[in-house]
């Protein structure tokens, strides 16, 4: 196996990792991680042969790796159902809650501008209430199924 080919599946695992745990709606997408995976190996190897140390070379390609997806839609569902709900249900049940949820509260992102720092805005505490009040509703209506 070639260099290039190594650092190819290992960029595409770490981004694949990212997608599973917070981007659960693009963990499928093929295309977007063989894209990004090669992207991010092509600028590892060309930052390398241009002389940068390795962990420079890491940064760099990280940061076009995972461009775009430091804020989360569904880490901040899942956050706001671990502290607003974690007494209505088992701990093993927070996560597949969130992400049933997760389509539930597609609609009220809708309203914000998300950018890679959100979470550090003031409009953040308006989304993490307008979704406390979402699923709060939600359950109201349908219960913890």
């Amino acid at each position: 196996m070639d260099t290039q080919q190594k650092d190819l599946s290992y960029f595409a695992l770490r981004l694949q990792e990212l997608l599973n745990t917070s981007f659960p709606e693009k963990a499928w997408d093929t295309k977007f991680i063989n894209q990004r995976s090669s992207w991010a190996a092509i600028a590892y190897e060309g930052a390398f042969l241009a002389g940068n140390p390795a962990s420079q070379c890491n940064h760099i390609a990280e940061y076009i790796l995972f461009e775009g997806l430091h804020f989360s839609k569904f880490d901040t569902v899942f956050q706001v159902v671990c502290n607003e709900f974690d007494t209505r249900m088992a701990d093993e049940e927070l996560r597949p809650f969130a992400l049933k949820m997760y389509p539930v509260c597609e609609p009220v992102f809708v309203n914000y501008i998300l950018t890679d720092d959100f979470s550090y805005t003031k409009e953040f505490d308006l989304l993490y209430t307008e979704l406390t009040g979402t699923i709060a509703i939600w359950i109201e209506e349908n219960g913890l199924q």
